[in-house]
């Protein structure tokens, strides 16, 4: 009889993994085509594919429509980072995952087929998408170029990064940001930045996706405005946690929270 059970336990929890896949699968069907996306294609799947790659910072070309190398190098990218196969082959696994980080994004008229004299296809379909559009929210002391995009990731990063810090600590973690923007020794952008391989845990480990508190918005807006409690530093660390043998010789500047700034 414990047997039966166990045959009876073990379908159903198979039952119900298949109808949530199958679920999901169904939602991303919805938003892609079932053809494979490779180097080559293109129309309203590649379209779709830079405009949902370009939101997460993946992509940073032209939404054209058009899979060539940087389309490929994107995809790579984030097929990398969520541990699947990194072939730059868009497959039914890798449009799942996609669609999985995307739920909310919502084309913009850059990410949308081009006609005529540049007017967005299906008409103002596109209006109040996305955040590129409308009033910004960017402090007037901006610098560095910095986006409404940019502003979110590094909301984002400082959330995944520092949420329970005191606010202090979490300004600080936004201006390392920024500092490394400014040093030649980092990529230019936030977004290049953040992503740089290794260079931060919360996009190791997908805790760069969690929705940002009002602190973590305020934090950003305030390091942008010129608050750097970190005095320039380009990097932090957690004693507790940090199993980096480089981190802890690098000079060490001040201690925020639970946070060690170097320089």
């Amino acid at each position: 009889m414990s047997y039966r059970l166990v045959i009876l336990t073990v379908c159903v929890v198979f039952g119900l993994l298949g109808l949530y896949t199958l679920q999901h699968s169904h939602q991303s069907r919805e938003t892609f085509s079932s053809a494979t996306l490779k180097v080559g294609a293109s129309g309203k799947d590649i379209y779709e594919l830079q405009g949902r790659l370009k939101a997460l910072g993946y992509f940073n070309g032209k939404v054209d429509g058009e899979f060539g190398a940087a389309t490929k190098n994107a995809v790579t990218w984030f097929q990398w980072k969520f541990g699947m196969k990194s072939d730059g082959v868009v497959g039914p696994q890798t449009k799942l995952k996609l669609w999985q980080a995307t739920k909310d994004w919502k084309p913009t008229a850059e990410d949308l087929p081009q006609t005529g004299a540049g007017a967005a296809a299906g008409g103002g379909a596109s209006s109040g998408g996305a955040s590129s559009g409308g009033e910004s929210k960017l402090p007037a002391s901006n610098s560095l170029g910095l986006t409404d995009k940019d502003l979110k990731l590094m909301a984002n990063a400082v959330y995944g990064e520092s949420r329970g810090e005191p606010y202090e600590g979490q300004v600080a973690v936004a201006a390392v940001i920024l500092n490394r923007v400014k040093s030649a020794e980092f990529p230019n952008t936030a977004t290049g930045v953040i992503f740089q391989p290794g260079a931060f845990t919360a996009v190791a480990d997908g805790q760069i996706w969690l929705t940002p508190n009002e602190s973590a918005m305020k934090a950003v807006k305030d390091a942008v405005s010129g608050w750097d409690p970190s005095d320039g530093c380009l990097y932090y660390f957690n004693p507790e946690t940090a199993t980096s043998k480089w981190i802890w010789s690098r000079p060490q500047y001040k201690t925020i929270g639970k946070h060690i700034f170097c320089r």
